[in-house]
């Protein structure tokens, strides 16, 4: 029970966000960009051309 207690204290106290993890968490979303950049270039391009297509079709 004080295990869960003490857990839902640290949840709640955001003393603990600094420098650091922000760095942190910044870091570790580059490394994923840099990891998967092949399939977000497709899904953007994709999603570009598709934008393009229907803002035509709609012009028309």
């Amino acid at each position: 029970m004080a295990f869960w207690k003490g857990m839902k204290a640290y949840a709640k106290d955001d003393a603990g966000m600094g420098t650091v993890e922000i760095i942190l968490i910044i870091v570790v979303l580059v490394g994923l960009v840099l990891i998967f950049k092949k399939q977000i270039t497709t899904i953007v391009n994709e999603l570009f051309d598709s934008i393009t297509t229907k803002s035509a079709d709609v012009a028309r």
